[in-house]
């Protein structure tokens, strides 16, 4: 049975595909049947326990192309997890005594909407997931579909998340200003900090494209522009075990030799190292309401910005971080190309009342289909034995070192 209204909503953080996602969403139902309903939940599932919506209207629907110019998620995101009661309450999204599943579901019947698509990582499919488990034990006849958005390409067993590339060029592009910076003082460290908790996948493909990038450059060694300068020199992610003195006197030939040195890492790598001191100086890590470690607020860029200047002579050290700038750039067509793919099956599925998230099943041959909820989970780490990975760190030489397991 088809749905007569359906529901969009974006949560956890931006990435360069909930834009374009909410409009080819809204596209494509509106080329396979204009009578199906749309409407959006303001805030993710902070919205829809309040039941605060924007109706898509035919002004929205002609005009849904728009979205695909734009970054971040015009109807907004917010990091709510439908399990953590507690927090639900504190928040002022539902009242004690209430289940936000059950909230959510009433919300659902009484606004008339057959079918939920959720649009996030793997904290909002884990939670999508909860509230169909939820509904389906229920014998509430509501069917939820999720997109995978992650810059960090780190759900199992989705081969590629939607919006990763993009933050990849776009990590490129900002260090493509920043490295500039080794002009400004003699014996300079850089370090460009790229997002990705728990894997290094983003961090890895960024310095990738960015060294890519170099190729088609016109240098002029006469006056110091050389691609030595504006190389990358290592790439540090959670993955792999870091040997401070041996990377160091590495660097410190790079450094003699090129008077800079530039140095990419993940904002997870280390961390576990950064906690345990940070824990056993007495000090408070912080968490959001998942459980993470919120990592602004342990600064691993800081961390390995401090541990190598003194080792390597460094006499200036500049930490930039390209985050923000990446995760809110709008989708580049290899991501369009990949959003409208799991759009198109997304819609299909709806119209047919299948649940799951929508993405490229590692475990069946990479094909394109809705996997089930239940084998959806964040914090796949990236595979360093990777040709391409291994092909960048000959070619800063780098070793690759010791393969580290990373927390899930």
């Amino acid at each position: 049975m088809k749905p007569k209204k359906v529901a969009i909503l974006t949560a956890g953080g931006l990435a360069p595909c909930l834009s374009s996602a909410i409009g080819a969403l809204i596209e494509r139902y509106t080329e396979i049947d204009p009578s199906i309903e749309i409407i959006c939940y303001r805030g993710g599932y902070k919205g829809l326990l309040l039941g605060d919506s924007i109706t898509v209207t035919p002004t929205i629907r002609a005009n849904a192309s728009i979205l695909h110019q734009y970054g971040g998620s015009p109807i907004g995101n917010s990091r709510v997890k439908l399990t953590n009661v507690k927090d639900c309450v504190k928040r002022g999204l539902v009242k004690e005594g209430e289940d936000p599943q059950e909230c959510a579901a009433r919300q659902m019947i009484k606004d008339g909407v057959d079918v939920l698509h959720t649009i996030g990582g793997d904290d909002t499919n884990t939670t999508a997931a909860d509230l169909a488990d939820f509904l389906e034990k229920n014998k509430y006849n509501l069917t939820v579909i999720g997109l995978p958005k992650t810059i960090d390409n780190d759900v199992y067993p989705i081969r590629q998340s939607l919006g990763a590339w993009t933050a990849a060029e776009h990590g490129s592009r900002n260090f493509s200003n920043v490295v500039a910076e080794h002009n400004a003082n003699p014996r300079m460290l850089i370090v460009h900090e790229v997002m990705g908790r728990n894997c290094g996948w983003l961090t890895a493909a960024t310095a990738r494209h960015y060294q890519d990038g170099l190729k088609h450059q016109a240098w002029l060694p006469e006056l110091g522009l050389t691609k030595e300068r504006f190389s990358v020199h290592a790439v540090y992610i959670p993955e792999m075990a870091v040997d401070f003195d041996a990377e160091a006197a590495r660097l410190t030939k790079i450094m003699d030799e090129h008077d800079n040195v530039n140095i990419f890492i993940s904002e997870g790598a280390g961390v576990a190292d950064i906690i345990r001191a940070m824990e056993a100086a007495g000090q408070t890590v912080v968490r959001d309401a998942f459980g993470h470690v919120k990592l602004d607020s342990i600064n691993p860029g800081a961390y390995f910005a401090k541990e190598f200047a003194s080792k390597i002579g460094a006499e200036k050290t500049l930490v930039q971080k390209s985050g923000y700038y990446s995760r809110a750039a709008a989708a580049n067509l290899a991501d369009q190309r990949l959003i409208q793919g799991c759009v198109d099956l997304a819609v299909e599925c709806a119209l047919r009342r299948e649940g799951g998230v929508i993405g490229h099943d590692e475990n069946q041959d990479n094909r394109l289909r809705a996997i089930e909820f239940s084998r959806i989970k964040g914090g796949k780490p990236f595979d360093i034995d990777t040709p391409w990975f291994e092909e960048l760190l000959a070619e800063m030489g780098q070793t690759k070192g010791a393969h580290v397991e990373v927390a899930h």
